[in-house]
């Protein structure tokens, strides 16, 4: 079996000697992989379970055997120096959620990225009234629109191909989910975004999970158990918002909607699409962190304008 090679970033970042308890607590099985540099990368992240606090969400995540946590740091770590994302599109992340059966430079690996959304109590009183198939006909049609601002300032098209899970909300948690089927360019290998809402008293707890579509019949089948994790601090909950507290501007409808082409693009971004290249089977890693990552870029960026007549 090949093994992903790691970017220079993280080559350099293997300095420390190796803590390796957390993983073998975790991974007690695994034979150590071919390469020692990637070997000790994964050694060295502190791979967490049971009741983990989430910092400035007022919320906490316990984790069972089935799952781990990885922190703000290790998460950092993981996007930016193992699967290639830019550092600022990796910062301000609370932590990544994983399933134990892989390790995060298993080309099989999936994870659900943490957030916190501090625009307030969302209102969930339109929630019997959403007609989801209109919803995904208009978030077609945004979409659709902001593609053609897009192709115009020289990026590639998005399209919204359609629901990959119809949204789902549970009144009594006052937890969400959904998915999108996505589309970049021409490519035939489309992009999952399956998200996870939790509504608190002071925003919404996210969880955006970074996969391919062939990762979506493991996916839905954890988001049971996903769900359940979840749990506001006592007086951060949402049955403790009284008048006068913050309210977002939108609903569900519109926290759904609302990711709509141009907030899909800016959300996704270089990392949604950057891993649809790079994670599932490291097809660009696999040939060298430097070389590789320069012809990502050079994909990705805005494409420069033609030169006028002439010059």
């Amino acid at each position: 079996m090949h093994y992903p090679a790691l970017t220079l970033a993280a080559v350099m970042a293997l300095a420390a000697p190796a803590l390796a308890e957390p993983y073998k607590s975790v991974f007690p099985d695994r034979q150590p992989l071919q390469s020692a540099t990637a070997q000790t990368f994964l050694e060295k992240l502190d791979y967490k379970r049971g009741k983990i606090a989430l910092p400035g969400a007022g919320a906490s995540l316990t984790v069972p055997k089935d799952f781990y946590f990885l922190d703000s740091a290790d998460t950092e770590k993981v996007l930016a120096d193992a699967w290639g994302n830019t550092p600022a599109g990796s910062k301000g992340k609370l932590g990544m959620l994983l399933p134990a059966k892989v390790t995060p430079l298993d080309a099989e690996s999936w994870g659900a990225v943490v957030t916190f959304d501090a625009s307030g109590r969302v209102d969930d009183a339109d929630a019997a009234a959403i007609d989801y198939d209109q919803l995904l006909a208009s978030m077609k049609s945004d979409t659709a629109e902001e593609s053609e601002r897009r192709k115009k300032a020289g990026y590639e098209s998005i399209a919204l191909v359609g629901w990959a899970s119809p949204p789902f909300y549970d009144r009594a948690e006052r937890k969400l989910h959904w998915a999108r089927e996505l589309q970049f360019g021409s490519n035939e290998k489309h992009t999952l975004n399956y998200a996870v809402r939790a509504l608190g008293r002071e925003g919404v707890l996210q969880m955006n999970f970074i996969a391919g579509m062939d990762d979506l019949p493991a996916i839905k089948a954890a988001i049971p158990d996903v769900m359940k994790m979840i749990a506001f601090d006592e007086g951060k909950r949402y049955a403790d918002w009284v008048p006068g507290d913050t309210e977002a501007a939108y609903g569900l409808a519109g926290l759904i909607g609302g990711a709509a082409a141009a907030q899909v693009a800016a959300k996704l971004g270089f990392l949604a699409v950057a891993l649809a290249f790079l994670k599932k089977g490291w097809i660009l890693l696999a040939v060298g962190g430097v070389a590789a990552l320069k012809w990502l870029f050079g994909r990705f960026r805005r494409k420069p304008q033609d030169p006028p007549a002439g010059s």
